[in-house]
């Protein structure tokens, strides 16, 4: 059976965590910043973690990541 190729675009968004859940970046923080405001620029900057209904969508994109 051939291997399986990483989507490189899900590589670069999504990581796991030790426990297995997929941790991911807010949207919305790349450009246009002068408008928003500094508490909502504030609130974007850690990480978040994936919605339970989207794990499995991601696990398909990421084969060999840590699970």
């Amino acid at each position: 059976m051939p291997k399986l190729k990483t989507k490189k675009s899900a590589a670069k968004r999504f990581r796991f965590t030790a426990t297995g859940k997929v941790k991911r970046s807010h949207a919305y923080k790349s450009h246009i910043l002068t408008k928003k405001p500094t508490k909502r620029k504030r609130a974007l900057r850690g990480a978040a973690l994936a919605h339970k209904t989207d794990v499995g969508h991601v696990r398909a994109m990421l084969p060999y990541a840590a699970k």
